[in-house]
């Protein structure tokens, strides 16, 4: 299920913050892929939480984990607190889960869309690996749930040999590959 082949999302290092960003060009209309990025019935094919709360600026959320990750990954705190600081359908949506910000980008292409997602990472280094290892194959969920209408169970997924990739990558010092 995971794209072993992708480029790696790239990190970003900006006044002592850390980043990863990733590109995806998707053979689908803006709209369909806007509806898979906001709405619940999309999301729990290749996101590992629901987003819950009013889609305006300054609506809180509560982003809560789909209870199959609660369940085998033992998460203590299933739903983590939320904002919408940009709204603009179908072209921006950036949100903030705990202490990240993550932003989706969305520009029309003569042959679908490009996907620019975009995340600033709370915590910094601290489980870096792990979690662009996480983005990367959650991307490719929304690629084959956007090409097929339904993925495989996203809990449990073999995520070794694309995490085999960000460690080689970070270890080196490389900027983690990039799009």
């Amino acid at each position: 299920m995971t794209n072993q082949s992708r480029d790696l999302g790239a990190v970003s290092r900006q006044d002592g913050r850390i980043g990863l960003r990733y590109e995806r060009h998707l053979p689908h209309p803006v709209e369909k892929v806007w509806r898979a990025l906001t709405e619940s019935e999309h999301l729990q094919h290749w996101f590992p939480a629901d987003l819950v709360g009013e889609r305006r600026p300054g609506g809180g959320l509560d982003v809560r984990f789909w209870p199959a990750h609660v369940e085998a990954y033992a998460i203590d705190e299933p739903v983590l607190p939320g904002e919408i600081r940009v709204w603009d359908p179908p072209k921006v949506f950036e949100w903030t889960w705990s202490t990240d910000v993550l932003r989706w980008e969305l520009e029309e292409t003569g042959d679908g869309t490009l996907l620019t997602f975009t995340t600033w990472l709370g915590d910094g280094e601290s489980g870096l690996v792990n979690t662009a290892t996480g983005y990367h194959v959650c991307l490719d969920y929304l690629e084959t749930l956007l090409d097929t209408g339904s993925t495989p169970p996203l809990v449990g997924v073999d995520v070794a040999p694309v995490e085999a990739r960000y460690t080689e990558a970070v270890g080196a010092g490389d900027a983690v590959g990039g799009p």
